[in-house]
């Protein structure tokens, strides 16, 4: 008996949160966020022992196979639907240039838009590429596809997350399915916020920042009498300007998380541009140690809100600088009393 993972490749390059329509005839890279979601496969311990990994010829596919396999075997045959008009469109778009299609396929998805692909071909197609990897393999093999291609081969219409893993079992002559959509959620540890920082890839400077300033943020914590979670911290620190290139890289970047199953560490990134009086708690702790450190070198708040001051252009963008400036100073002066010593300048 062989096992064949089956994984949706990870999330590509469109906007976050909203839905396209990326068949075969579409290409795209992953994401900064589907990066990350395919760094987390290699911790299925399953997928550690797989003899070969496939994947179709699509950029997204071929980029979600290689944290399992530095050379993924390319296979045509394995790529998504192809969905004529309608491919690499938004599904707002479509809605409104194909309005009377969109509603008649909420009921009916085997309806489909002119020059799409029959789902009984992508099925055959699908099923002919299945044979030729395990024919050309021994052992566990992993294969990254997509959706609907997925979906039509097992035979179930529920939805297929990106970067999920569905297992079927073969017998030398038949598949029956084991486990359908399974996401990895490994421990979030200092070892993996790193390969997921490496991952979204925002940039050297960004990641040196990342790392000073989980640096700084543990010195702190070690030097108060609180009980903290150093780990979670750490991993916050690591990852809280992970979105550092997008617009509201704070709110976007704890999303990412929450996206990724890491709640506890995103509600501690959402904060750490912007701080609210509270409890000495670990969100307190990043946001400080982000306004102690400029590039990956600690520095005294005057230092810092003196140089990003000039950046602040408008009567609003001035007042937000200053409302920060005056919660990491109270922040300070609260954790230089508790510590008994000038632990921040």
């Amino acid at each position: 008996m062989r096992t064949v993972y089956l994984i949706r490749h990870a999330m590509p390059e469109i906007p976050f949160g909203e839905r396209w329509c990326v068949g075969g005839n579409t290409d795209l890279p992953l994401s900064a966020l589907g990066r990350m979601q395919a760094a987390l496969l290699p911790s299925l311990p399953e997928l550690r022992g797989v003899q070969a990994v496939f994947c179709s010829t699509l950029s997204r596919a071929i980029e979600t196979a290689l944290p399992l396999c530095p050379a993924p075997r390319v296979i045509g045959g394995l790529e998504e639907q192809r969905m004529g008009v309608w491919d690499g469109l938004s599904f707002r778009e479509i809605k409104e240039r194909f309005p009377l299609l969109y509603e008649a396929r909420e009921a009916d998805p085997s309806l489909l838009p002119e020059g799409a692909e029959p789902l009984e071909a992508v099925r055959e197609r699908m099923r002919q590429a299945l044979l030729r990897c395990l024919a050309e393999s021994e052992g566990d093999i992993a294969i990254v596809s997509h959706r609907t291609a997925i979906s039509s081969l097992i035979g179930r219409r529920e939805l297929l997350l990106h970067a999920s893993v569905s297992v079927l079992r073969w017998d030398g002559e038949r598949y029956e399915t084991e486990a359908y959509g399974v996401r990895p959620h490994p421990p979030l540890t200092r070892e993996l916020a790193e390969r997921l920082l490496q991952a979204a890839a925002p940039g050297e400077r960004i990641e040196a920042h990342c790392r000073a300033v989980a640096a700084e943020a543990l010195r702190i914590a070690d030097a108060l009498p609180l009980e903290l979670d150093g780990e979670l911290l750490a991993c916050a620190a690591l990852l809280h300007d992970v979105a550092r290139k997008e617009k509201d890289h704070a709110r976007l970047g704890a999303a990412w998380l929450r996206e990724l199953g890491y709640a506890d560490a995103a509600a501690i990134v959402e904060q750490h541009h912007d701080w609210q009086d509270g409890a000495i708690d670990e969100a307190a702790l990043l946001f400080l140690a982000d306004k102690c450190v400029r590039e990956d070198r600690r520095v005294s708040l005057e230092e810092r809100f003196g140089e990003s001051e000039n950046r602040c252009l408008t009567p609003e963008a001035r007042a937000a600088h200053a409302a920060r400036k005056a919660a990491a100073l109270r922040l300070r002066d609260q954790i230089n009393t508790l510590c008994g010593q000038a632990l921040i300048k």
